[in-house]
Formats: structure tokens, C-alpha cells, sequence
């Protein structure tokens, strides 16, 4: 984060054990963030924390240096067994939990606190026997924890932090349910230090707040809509012919080394993928399908840059954090205002700045004015000249017979090996380009992108 965007608290100036501040001092943080000025001291005095921030603001290292804090002055139970974790910090999304583990690891380098991490998808044995081997920190998705907790594979009577983070998350993805079985076998909230984060603190997650924690601490750092303050935004208006050569044009004029594009459905995810490899990007698609191994590569090669254009459905518009990335792309506007908000919010983090480009195409232009009064203004519109438009190689065909879904029922419905990779009815305009006289509201007709909004749910 710019020194700019930095509070005058210094880690130094805070009263933490030693072996805490070497594990930060180690990562470079020398001054605290604003969430972090306002939570830490209040934490570290023993205060339960219901705060309000965004991802990239540095709300991930106040609760985990608080956590880590108390664990080091607090003496564990001298009943507590071997399988009982002291601490519990649970996410929403797997990608989520990767991320605070990562954390995790640098902040608590130095602490001899034992870390663990469960979610779905993989490894199921080998989570399972670390956390029989017992842990002092576990951090997980609700679905995974609650499934070795009902088989008695850890306890969680002596837990001395907890920690909800992206609350309005869970309850957006139908985990409040699993979030509350959870809080409600843990030791009573005046006997543990209680720490939640949420991009809103709306009623419901202010109720979950109250029932939960011990009287916490409300704290707002800027609403939502304010994080888009550093965002270049600017909005295309293409048929749904020009979708695809708009955003291959787009790309290869900003010569696009770790941009995001984000799109509605898997279908569509999938589609550009093809697209966008055939035509010499190295791109892949992140959805809530992808096998958990596979995402996890994915997400490694994206930041290390070996994978320039991430496309990814709404599964990763949120509590991702992903350095430098310098341009998001709305290929599909999301249905939901916040959503869009959250997408643009991957790039320009802490501090810097960013360009985030939209499509309001024919499916989804109708969010717009929903969008716009979300952010309080309009979006700058920018026109389509003939050079914003790339020819477009569509993928081999062989790819798209050996991807395509077999039916019985559709035998000899068509002429053989004829696929029709980039134009018709639901594709996303892998074709020639229309005339740019053709724009705003006058496209064909097709529908791009497919209808709705993913049904992707991230593993439990």
C-alpha cells in the first residue's frame, strides 16, 4: 500500500510479543493500515471487532495478528485435548482460504503455532489426519470444517478466537446456516475473542454480530461504493457480433499481461478460454467447476504471471487477493450492483490504480441504470472505431466436437463438422466483426453469454 493510503501507527509502537513482530517486520509492514489503526488496538485490549472493509485493505493481517496475539499471551486450557484447535477463522470460498493461510504463514512465521487448512475439493485424508495430529489455527470453509467436526474429528470447546470473514459473503453463497452450527458449539462469546469482517455491515450481518460476539466494536472504513474512487472506469456499448473481436482488440492494445474478464455464466468462461487461447493469449477459466487442484495451479500461475488473462465467474470477485492486476473487464454486466463493484475492486488495491472495462451488451445492459445509481454517477461512455475490432480466429474445431455434449437425441441434427465456434445463437461473437455502424442497442439479436447468473456454488 502507498504511503499515502498508510496510517501513522507503526507495528513497532504496538505492545506484541516479539515473535509476532518479527514475522511482520520480515514482510515489510511497518505501518498500519487505516482498518488496521482502528481495529488493533482495540483487539489487542481484548475487544470483539465487527468491521466493515474491503479486500485489499489489509483487514486479513489485523485479524491474524490479533489471533496470533492473543494465542501467544493466553495459555491454552490446561484440559484442552490434542485435537482441539485454539483458534478458527472460517471463509466463504476456498480461493479465500488459500489466501489467509498464505497469510497466515508469513505473520505467524516465528510464533511455533501449528497452521491448518480444510476445504473441499482435495486432500480429504491428508486434512483430516492433521487435524487429528492437532493444530493450533484452523482456517477452513463451513462446509469442510462442520464435516470432520460430526465425526469427531477435532473439538471445539477450547477455541479463544474467532473469526468470520466476508460474513455478508456467507450469507450471499446460503452458508449462514453452517456458520451459525458452527458458532454455536464453540465456548460461550464473553470467553473468547470474536473478530468479523464483512463489505457491508447490513442488518443481517449486524444480527449475527449481536448473537455471536461479546458487544462488538462497529467500525467502518469507507462504504463499498468508495473503492471505485481509483478505478479508471469506462463503458462499450457492442452487439453481441461484437463482443469477442471488441475484447480481443481491447486486449491486444493494452498488450494484456495480468488482466481479469469476468462473465456470467460457465459457459461463456469456458467459450472465451477457447477464444482467447486460439487467438495467442495464454488465458484460462476460473469457475466454481474446476477441479480444486486445477484452480489452485491456476491461481499460482496467474500471480506469477504465466497466465496473463484470468476469466472468471462471480466464484472470484471476491476475497481474492491478487497483486497488480492492472485490468478488469466486465465481458457480461453482473445482475447484481455490488457485484460489479467487487469485480472492478480486483484491480487498483491498496492504493494503486486500475482500468476496469464494461460491456453493455444487449443481454446485459438492462442492470445498468441499477449499477449506476449503486455508484452514484455514470459510467464514461467511450465509442467502438473500426480499429477496436480484431479479427477473431475461432478455436479448432476438433475441440469444440470433443467438448460438445452428446445426445442421443440430437443425431443427424445437423451437418457434420460444421461447429459453430464463435457466432450463432448463444455464442459470444467469434465471427466477423458487424459494421461499426451496428452498435448500441442495434446488434442481431442473438442473446451472448447465456441467461442468468452462474449457478456456481464454491465447495463447502
Amino acid at each position: 500500500m502507498s504511503d499515502a493510503h498508510l496510517s501513522q501507527i507503526a507495528f513497532d509502537s504496538l505492545n506484541l510479543p516479539a515473535s509476532l513482530k518479527r514475522g511482520i517486520a520480515e514482510l515489510g509492514y511497518t505501518r498500519c493500515t487505516p482498518i488496521q489503526a482502528q481495529t488493533l488496538p482495540e483487539a489487542l485490549a481484548g475487544r470483539d471487532i465487527a468491521g466493515q472493509a474491503q479486500t485489499g485493505t489489509g483487514k486479513t493481517a489485523a485479524f491474524l495478528v490479533a489471533l496470533f496475539n492473543r494465542l501467544l499471551i493466553e495459555a491454552p486450557s490446561p484440559k484442552r485435548p490434542r485435537n482441539a484447535p485454539r483458534a478458527i477463522v472460517i471463509a466463504p470460498t476456498r480461493e479465500l482460504a488459500v489466501q489467509i493461510h498464505s497469510d497466515a504463514l508469513g505473520i505467524g512465521k516465528y510464533t511455533e503455532l501449528k497452521l491448518a487448512i480444510v476445504f473441499g475439493g482435495v486432500d480429504y485424508e491428508k486434512q483430516r489426519r492433521i487435524l487429528e495430529e492437532g493444530v493450533d489455527v484452523l482456517i477452513g470453509t463451513p462446509g469442510r470444517i462442520i464435516d470432520y467436526f460430526k465425526q469427531h474429528v477435532f473439538d471445539l470447546r477450547h477455541i479463544q478466537v474467532a473469526v468470520m470473514d466476508e460474513a455478508d459473503r456467507m450469507f450471499d453463497l446460503g452458508f449462514i446456516k453452517d456458520i451459525r452450527f458452527i458458532l454455536r458449539r464453540l465456548p460461550d462469546p464473553t470467553l473468547r475473542l470474536n473478530m468479523m469482517f464483512s463489505a457491508t455491515l447490513s442488518y443481517r450481518v449486524l444480527e449475527l454480530a449481536y448473537e455471536h460476539m461479546n458487544n462488538p466494536l462497529l467500525i467502518r472504513i469507507e462504504p463499498d461504493k468508495m473503492t471505485v474512487d481509483l478505478v479508471r472506469q469506462i463503458l462499450y456499448f457492442p452487439s453481441s457480433e461484437e463482443k469477442m473481436p471488441l475484447l480481443v482488440g481491447l486486449l491486444r492494445r493494452i498488450d494484456a499481461r495480468r488482466t481479469m474478464v469476468f462473465v456470467n455464466t460457465r459457459r461463456v468462461a469456458e467459450l472465451l478460454e477457447r477464444t482467447l487461447t486460439a487467438n495467442g493469449f495464454v488465458a484460462q477459466a476460473l469457475s466454481g467447476d474446476v477441479p480444486q487442484t486445477k484452480r489452485l495451479k491456476m491461481m499460482r500461475d496467474f500471480h506469477n504471471g504465466d497466465v496473463a488473462v484470468l476469466i472468471a465467474t462471480d466464484v472470484a470477485s471476491r476475497g481474492l487477493h491478487i497483486p497488480d492486476v492492472s485490468h478488469v473487464f466486465n465481458y457480461d454486466l453482473p445482475n447484481d450492483c455490488e457485484d460489479y463493484v467487487h469485480r472492478i475492486g480486483r484491480t487498483a488495491r491498496a492504493g494503486a490504480d486500475g482500468d476496469a472495462i464494461s460491456f453493455g451488451c444487449e443481454e446485459y445492459a438492462i442492470g445498468l441504470p441499477d449499477i449506476e445509481r449503486y455508484l452514484g454517477h455514470q459510467i464514461p461512455r467511450a465509442s467502438i472505431e473500426a480499429q477496436d475490432l480484431a479479427p477473431v480466429i475461432p478455436p479448432p474445431a476438433a475441440e469444440w466436437r470433443e467438448r460438445a455434449p452428446r445426445h442421443p437425441s440430437s443425431r443427424g441434427g445437423g451437418r457434420p463438422g460444421a461447429p459453430r465456434p464463435g457466432g450463432g445463437r448463444g455464442g459470444s461473437g467469434g465471427g466477423k466483426p458487424s459494421q461499426t455502424g451496428r452498435r448500441q442497442g442495434q446488434g442481431s439479436g442473438s442473446r451472448s453469454g447465456g441467461g442468468g447468473r452462474s449457478g456456481s456454488k464454491p465447495s463447502r
